[in-house]
């Protein structure tokens, strides 16, 4: 059996205030085009299919459409939650959908599993809805963990596994050991010991397709992340965007290789002084890119994304990184305010803190004389 395992479309995420629906559905769009030229048999979507428990009508009709084309590419569909959609809502819609489409949200349920054969025999494909184990401690006492709540789960498939027989598969979304997140994109992910979920966890199927971790990453032969089809920060800017193509042979025996998908634009970071990045030639050929820019100058610019997006119209992130930093004295702001002996000491020890050890320039120090000497003539005056 042939599958494409997906996950983290997060439809409905915007990229630092820019909407990504349109980008999406073109890689989609691309992504169902390889179900039908690869022949894939089943399409496995592991979770945070919306981005939101409460997603815009725009975003139901975008899976809407990519579940049916799906269908009609040849292939059998299995959706399940994640910890970003709504179950109650993305699982509505499952018996508005047409056959061999499946949305599996209802944790009561996940030891039913969607049977598809081939000329092997049948496959049973589990699927496990996000579970969190604060909604589940009733059902299932004594469950406080992730890791606890996916043994109890697995636990579950295994038993109802064993009276089926056949090749299995299971989806799941959760943080599996062996696998870095990234910070800027996981920013629901506990780090800590309770959240990780082991790897012998998943023993006894032949397949786990897992989502959660927006990077592509290879666990064992039979456990992997897909990764998000589109990138959601800069952070993954390097990170090919795909899918696993999976053969399941007769013996349940696992092969996978990699799908790349189109990246609608790329993303790049750009670290130099704030001239050089609004004139230097070097950085022409990212005009067109999403832009972090990272500008080094040593005191802070004024009006610079505006000034950056006249030549990088998708810049969408300005970064003050200076290429050196003023030597700090060690002192606290308070303790500097506290043994300033004059109004411009005042003055010079606010301009340090606030711009990290550089203090005031010499075109500074002589405006805010002036302005004191004004306030002491006034003074005198009245």
């Amino acid at each position: 059996m042939r599958i494409l395992h997906t996950s983290d479309w997060h439809i409905g995420r915007t990229f630092h205030g820019h909407q990504t629906l349109v980008a999406l559905r073109t890689v989609l769009e691309a992504l169902v085009s390889q179900v039908r030229e690869n022949a894939v048999d089943l399409v496995l979507v592991a979770g945070d299919v919306f981005d939101s428990a409460t997603p815009s009508a725009d975003c139901y009709t975008l899976l809407t459409d990519t579940l049916v084309a799906l269908r009609d590419a040849g292939a059998r569909v299995v959706v399940t939650s994640g910890n970003h959609d709504s179950a109650a809502r993305l699982g509505f819609q499952s018996r508005l959908l047409r056959e061999g489409i499946h949305v599996l949200t209802d944790p009561a349920r996940l030891a039913e599993p969607v049977t598809v054969a081939d000329a092997a025999g049948p496959v049973h494909v589990y699927g496990l809805p996000f579970l969190e184990p604060a909604l589940l401690r009733h059902e299932w006492p004594g469950v406080r963990t992730q890791e606890a709540a996916m043994t109890r789960a697995m636990e579950l498939v295994r038993a109802d596994l064993a009276t089926r027989g056949g090749r299995s598969v299971v989806m799941a979304h959760c943080f599996a050991a062996g696998v870095e997140p990234t910070a800027h994109l996981e920013r629901d992910i506990q780090q800590g010991g309770l959240d990780v979920v082991p790897l012998s966890v998943f023993d006894g199927v032949d397949y786990a397709a897992l989502g959660h971790i927006h990077g592509r990453a290879r666990l064992e032969e039979r456990v992997r992340y897909c990764g998000a089809p589109l990138h959601y920060g800069f952070g993954e800017g390097g990170k090919p965007r795909g899918s696993w193509l999976v053969d399941l042979d007769a013996d349940g025996r696992v092969s996978a290789s990699w799908l790349d998908l189109p990246v609608p634009r790329r993303l790049v970071t750009l670290r130099a002084s704030l001239d050089d990045l609004l004139t230097d030639p070097r950085f022409d050929a990212d005009v067109d890119a999403w832009v972090q820019a990272e500008y080094t100058d040593t005191l802070p610019q004024r009006d610079v994304m505006r000034r950056l997006q006249q030549r990088f119209p998708h810049c969408a992130l300005v970064v003050h990184a200076p290429a050196e930093r003023a030597a700090s004295d060690g002192r606290s702001y308070a303790q500097r305010v506290r043994s300033a002996r004059s109004d411009r000491e005042l003055f010079d020890a606010f301009l340090s803190h606030v711009r990290e050890g550089e203090g005031a320039t010499a075109m500074e120090r002589e405006l805010v004389a002036d302005l004191l000497d004004e306030r002491v003539a006034a003074e005198v005056r009245a």
